[in-house]
């Protein structure tokens, strides 16, 4: 049987580096791509697989916000196909008076223009094959998240993006959303955030300061006790099914909160049960 291609991005850190990690380990030994902005980072990823299958295991740069780095990387894939495409992303918290344009621009650039940049560059290889596989990390911040106001928009609009796409991909059984909620991962350590204490919070009124110092301490409390592991994230399953799912949920707490923002239009119970939560 002719081995599987798998490309996937930002694997440096996060659920990409555990993702890359957990395929290296795979004993079909599908041949795996795995690409990250930096490769001054990849000594990390290297010593995760050691032991491991890393005959089958290629590290390339690959900045998904830069088409000819995409380009690039894809022409360095020896078997001029891609199989299964996984992309990730990165967050941005704090109160949305202190966010730069930069990094909003940033955020927007990596989680929506990249994912779909990425997308186009291999979307139409895997329609000529007539088959592959595109993952795409979504998230609970896909439907609401305090204090991550421009990361939210970044995930409603690729949840928006892989809507539309599915629409057609149906016929070609290409496309899933992974929805994933707090893992154990480097995510909040590497995640962009105003630190209580920065003078950037100087400017904030006294009650959102408060509501965002008990928001950081719920984070903390969240990703201590009820994250998950990356190993739980269901990608294995989106890319072992033969019918694959347009949505997966990894956690079992977001699904009823989504039937509210169909079931009661005018927000106000979602968000009332979204602010319990939190």
């Amino acid at each position: 049987m002719e081995k599987k291609v798998v490309l996937i991005t930002g694997c440096s850190s996060g659920i990409g580096l555990s993702l890359a990690v957990r395929l290296a380990s795979d004993t079909s030994k599908v041949f795996k791509y795995a690409t990250m902005r930096n490769l001054a980072k990849k000594e990390r990823l290297l010593d995760c697989v050691k032991g491991l299958h890393q005959d089958t295991l290629e590290i390339l740069q690959m900045d998904v916000t830069d088409r000819q780095s995409i380009l690039t990387a894809r022409d360095k894939v020896v078997e001029k196909r891609v199989d299964i495409l996984c992309n990730a992303g990165v967050g941005l918290m704090g109160p949305l008076e202190v966010q730069s344009l930069d990094s909003m621009r940033h955020v927007l650039e990596v989680n929506l223009l990249g994912t779909i940049q990425t997308m186009q560059v291999f979307l139409s290889g895997m329609k000529a094959q007539g088959q592959g596989r595109i993952l795409v990390t979504g998230s609970t911040g896909g439907l609401h998240l305090p204090f991550n106001e421009v990361y939210c928009a970044s995930k409603f609009a690729i949840e928006g993006a892989c809507e539309s796409l599915a629409v057609l991909l149906q016929h070609f059984n290409i496309l899933s959303l992974i929805e994933c909620g707090p893992v154990n991962s480097d995510f909040l350590i590497n995640l962009q955030k105003a630190e209580l204490g920065d003078s950037s919070l100087q400017q904030v009124d006294g009650r959102t300061l408060s509501l965002y110092e008990k928001y950081l301490q719920h984070c903390s409390t969240v990703f201590q006790n009820a994250a998950q592991d990356t190993e739980d994230i269901v990608f294995l399953d989106a890319i072992h099914s033969a019918s694959p799912a347009f949505r997966y949920f990894t956690n079992s707490v977001m699904p009823p909160l989504t039937k509210l923002k169909v079931t009661e239009p005018d927000g106000m119970e979602y968000i009332k049960a979204m602010s319990k939560i939190i």
